[in-house]
């Protein structure tokens, strides 16, 4: 199966890091949010990525094309020319990277990459969020009911106290900054059949709008409900927040991947895992800015 992911748009509301480079390759930790987001498709055994590139676009090309040379250790012969490689710690996957358009909309990407899906079930999602969402419960609940269209639904990281009050205007229950405020909104990582691809007209569709209201309007469109970790980065404070989780003292939530077993296939039953570790790798910093500087 393939996951496609958004990667195209201009991230504004992060201008302090998207001035120079495209918001999924905003780090966290020392790698971009969006080889933190394949790591857990991966860790489900979906390993072929079509990732829909815009603004910035060649940052994330150039970044996959030396993605070898920045994750082995080298051996330089100045004389010959020559590099050998000492050891191959990169990860088994096959990543298709397609320009979409700098200001082609969420479908409209998605359609211009359909000519690279297969007939079957594909999973689709954001190159700005990470959870720890149960990729092959959720590609089995949408199996499972039949419909086109399976959106995760979770609830977001309260911002607010809420309370309860009586009639006569006396606080009855407090919760401070309740998570979702008890309501549920898209999480992205959808599993989708190829015929969604039909409720895109074109590069002016943004699939949050018409392709999902039909979809919903038509009784094709299900929620997996996700009730653990979800987290976007949309701003500096998202960026800092997920940074802190990862650099503290336990592993960060969304790292559900473990390097040391062999990932589940989404086609098995069950999934099961010693703990997660973290794989540290240098930082993309140099490499992106040295593209940019290019420009």
């Amino acid at each position: 199966m393939k996951a496609v992911i958004l990667a195209g748009g201009y991230g504004t509301r992060l201008s302090e890091e998207t001035g120079v480079r495209p918001k999924p390759m905003v780090e966290v930790g020392p790698r971009p949010i969006l080889w933190h987001i394949m790591k857990i498709y991966a860790h489900y055994g979906v390993t072929d990525f079509i990732i829909c590139c815009g603004y910035k676009g060649y940052v994330i090309k150039e970044y996959f094309y030396h993605y070898h040379l920045l994750n082995a250790d080298i051996t330089v012969d100045l004389s010959t020319r020559t590099t050998t490689f000492l050891n191959d710690s990169t990860e088994p996957w096959t990543v298709s990277l397609i320009d979409t358009g700098s200001g082609t909309l969420t479908g409209g990407r998605l359609k211009r990459v359909s000519h690279l899906l297969d007939d079957e079930p594909f999973f689709f999602t954001y190159g700005d969020g990470v959870a720890n969402v149960d990729i092959s419960a959720s590609l089995a609940f949408h199996k499972q009911n039949g419909l086109l269209a399976t959106m995760t639904a979770v609830q977001p990281p309260g911002r607010f106290g809420t309370f309860t009050l009586t009639p006569n205007s006396v606080v009855e229950r407090f919760r401070e900054k309740p998570q979702g405020n008890d309501a549920w909104i898209n999480g992205g990582f959808f599993v989708l059949d190829p015929a969604v691809i039909d409720y895109i007209d074109g590069d002016d569709t943004t699939w949050e709008r018409d392709p999902l209201e039909r979809l919903a309007r038509e009784d094709q469109l299900a929620a997996y409900q996700h009730d653990g970790f979800w987290h976007p980065m949309d701003t500096l404070k998202d960026k800092n927040t997920l940074n802190d989780l990862w650099d503290g003292p336990t592993t960060a939530p969304w790292a559900v991947w473990s390097d040391s077993v062999e990932a589940p296939s989404p086609h098995k039953e069950g999934n099961s895992s010693s703990s997660p570790q973290r794989n540290d790798a240098p930082s993309t910093h140099a490499l992106s800015y040295a593209a940019d500087s290019a420009s």
